[in-house]
């Protein structure tokens, strides 16, 4: 077979839009997708981006700024992100919003969403970007294969030239001028290896993509790749602890005025922060338990087919329950009455003093919204889980996509996007930025792809 291609590892978001992208610049591309059905966890996500300047804000009356954006993005990674990542990011991410507009991918809404000033959050329905991307590759030549895992890179000297990948029972060797992409996910729904890095998320529900074992993450360190950010892997707040990947049931009432607190009736934790935090924090809480509790105001904001709002739709499955009173509420979930209704009667009078004396709670989501008293009947309850829904950590890149070695050299023909990259995200993590660096730097490593291939063969 020749080698006049780029080969792709994995079928995602980053996948796809490096597909689309190298296919629309007149490369041949071969994706490799080792499950029966592209999408992965680009399928499972919450459907946020986040993009500034968009003209969907624009229309909404929305103000905001790339240097917002950017600078959201290293607050709420305490500042451990790789600032030149962040840069990039805000250098590609308005083209990349319209680019994606272009290839059809239809934009929902515009939420304010966690780690946010201004409400940047565009939701997609996630089946219809993949579906509209995969469908962009192929008009474009592009080759997708499923049920075609790689198992191994193939090297000559220190350059990747190739991978080993299964089908049909068969190991197959295919080899490239171009270089391999690596945009496999991370490894969610492998036991092993969050039980070597993360073990404090014994306890947390296990959701996302069924490949997602770590595989990318495996063959880059195989070339001699160097490895980030084990040591900030969390788990995702707002989930019903009977979630499944089928079944992923999801509320964010924090984020619109509720309040979370633990068996013992108390808040723990200033509701603002990212869910990531809210997650490390629930599960330190006695046997690990939490419950969200909001009111009618709140209940109210509830947004309609929104992976985080949609507060309506988990009321009527029943995984919501509504009450009368506290009291009531508190008796159903078996809370201590009288400490929840302290909980609730502090947080109310803190809020009307425009000061909350336990957690310096001052928005609703970052910087964004103003708190609000709970008080309005009837009052609403769920229970409230941390689940391992993606790891955001892994192979050490730069701007432009290359994988790194332990000194910081890129690795000849070897690059990486999407889960499977560290360094992005730092200690903290803002909604919308997993799918939003999977589009930007997927395309970002296509591009860098083709370059390296041109001037090789201007040697």
């Amino acid at each position: 077979m020749s080698r006049d291609h780029l080969i792709i590892v994995g079928a995602g978001m980053a996948g796809l839009c490096a597909a689309v992208e190298a296919s629309a610049a007149g490369t041949k591309v071969i994706v490799l997708e080792k499950q029966a059905e592209i999408g992965g966890s680009s399928l499972l996500s919450g459907c946020f981006m986040a993009f500034a300047e968009t003209d969907f804000q624009k229309r909404l009356g929305i103000e905001d700024t790339t240097e917002s954006l950017m600078e959201d993005f290293l607050a709420v990674g305490h500042y451990k992100n790789k600032r030149k990542l962040i840069e990039a990011y805000g250098e590609h991410q308005l083209a990349t919003y319209n680019w994606l507009v272009e290839q059809g991918v239809q934009f929902q809404t515009c939420q304010a969403v966690s780690g946010h000033s201004n409400p940047r959050g565009h939701t997609i329905i996630p089946s219809q970007a993949i579906g509209h991307l995969r469908a962009n590759a192929e008009t474009n030549g592009a080759v997708i294969k499923t049920n075609a895992p790689v198992v191994r890179l193939l090297k000559d000297n220190e350059q990747v030239v190739g991978v080993v990948y299964e089908e049909n029972g068969e190991q197959i060797e295919l080899t490239t001028d171009y270089g391999v992409l690596l945009t496999a996910g991370g490894f969610s729904q492998s036991e092993e290896l969050l039980a070597q890095f993360a073990p404090q998320l014994a306890n947390t529900v296990r959701l996302g993509g069924a490949g997602n074992k770590g595989d990318g993450i495996k063959l880059a360190a195989s070339a001699g790749a160097w490895l980030e950010d084990f040591t900030y892997l969390k788990g995702t707040y707002g989930f019903h602890p009977t979630s499944t990947n089928d079944k992923k049931r999801q509320a964010h009432t924090f984020y619109k005025g509720g309040i979370i607190v633990n068996e013992l009736g108390r808040r723990f934790v200033n509701e603002s922060i990212s869910y990531k935090l809210l997650g490390d924090a629930a599960l330190q809480q006695p046997n690990c338990l939490s419950y969200q509790v909001w009111d009618q105001t709140v209940m109210d904001k509830s947004v309609a087919n929104d992976a985080l709002y949609d507060f309506d739709l988990l009321y009527r499955e029943g995984l919501i329950e509504s009450f009368d009173t506290i009291e009531q509420l508190a008796e159903k979930a078996g809370l201590p009455v009288d400490a929840l209704k302290q909980t609730i009667s502090t947080y109310n009078s803190d809020v009307k003093k425009g000061r909350d004396t336990a957690f310096g709670r001052t928005s609703l989501t970052h910087k964004f919204g103003t708190p609000m008293a709970i008080e309005t009947a009837p009052f609403y309850m769920m229970e409230t889980a941390t689940a391992m829904l993606a790891t955001y950590a892994g192979v050490q890149v730069d701007e432009q996509a290359h994988v790194l070695d332990p000194f910081g050299e890129p690795i000849k023909g070897l690059f990486a996007a999407g889960e499977m990259v560290g360094g992005f995200h730092g200690a903290g993590y803002m909604t919308g930025s997993s799918l939003g660096k999977a589009a930007i730097f997927g395309r970002i490593a296509a591009r860098t792809a083709i370059q390296a291939n041109k001037q090789e063969v201007l040697k």
